[in-house]
């Protein structure tokens, strides 16, 4: 099915944070409670049409600051050849030396490698090699399933946020200014002039609306990371009401001539 239209209302909640003396937290919660799961090797079809089974690697992941790369090199040294298919292009030309896994990206930032026309890191489906036992899709993936840990630990940010997405904003009142965090969805338009280009994306198509829990739950590991536990604990009070409600109203089956939620469209197609 195409892609439901992008820029619709949505329900949001804001509630103080309970880390920040007043400071907000803004919720999406059409986003936050739709059913949007990865469904990458399971009909993902890439946003290359060239690439399908590069799912959203066919370019290399910016990171965040020196601290996310510093962190995504150390994870690298832990993977082996038999786990990673560009082990080899990875290994620094002096001994000793740093893995050879980040370069410059044409606006100036840095980011992993690109080996091949995708992010260094993507295991080839289809590649074979002498002692080579991975499979396809992003080999930090692979060692966080490996190592027993989420892959929050072993991803660059970029990588394991997507497709949520935490913006900030500043609100003023009078002289006093308010610190708003915005935890919503990286809907297409979120990536600017450069959504427009991606041939296919997950968020907005009834495919990948197919989990067996929203969001808020089955992220539950990425939105403690980005909200901390007190806010996670704190938005969850509020997506379960809204669930419930929805529910009750479904069941009562009423016929209403305002909406009471904004549920996500694709959600919405994807249940019909």
């Amino acid at each position: 099915m195409p892609e439901v239209k992008d820029g619709f209302a949505r329900d949001y909640v804001e509630f103080a944070d309970p880390a920040k003396d007043g400071d907000i937290f803004r919720c999406d919660l059409t986003w936050l409670t739709s059913y949007w799961t990865c469904i990458y090797g399971a009909g993902c079809c890439g946003i290359d049409a060239d690439k399908p089974d590069a799912g959203c690697c066919s370019d290399g992941a910016y990171y965040s600051d020196a601290e996310d790369e510093t962190r995504t090199l150390k994870v690298a040294e832990r993977l082996t050849p038999e786990m990673w298919q560009f082990y080899s292009e990875a290994q620094p030309k002096k001994k000793n030396g740093a893995l050879k896994i980040s370069e410059v990206g044409l606006d100036g930032d840095r980011k992993t490698r690109m080996v091949e026309d995708s992010c260094i890191f993507l295991n080839r489906k289809g590649h074979q090699a002498e002692g080579f036992t991975g499979t396809f899709g992003c080999v930090l993936h692979h060692l966080a399933e490996k190592e027993g840990v989420h892959f929050v630990e072993t991803k660059p940010d970029v990588c394991w946020q997507l497709p949520i997405r935490r913006s900030f904003e500043v609100r003023e009142f009078g002289d006093r200014e308010i610190s708003v965090t915005v935890i919503g969805e990286y809907e297409r338009l979120a990536w600017g002039e450069g959504g427009a280009d991606f041939s296919w994306y997950c968020t907005a198509n009834t495919e990948a609306h197919v989990g067996r829990e929203p969001v808020y739950k089955s992220n539950n590991n990425e939105l403690i990371a980005l909200m901390g536990e007190e806010a996670y604990a704190e938005l969850v009070k509020h997506c379960d009401a809204r669930v419930e409600a929805i529910a009750l109203t479904a069941k009562a089956n009423k016929k209403r001539e305002l909406p009471l939620f904004v549920i996500h469209p694709a959600t919405v197609a994807a249940q019909k």
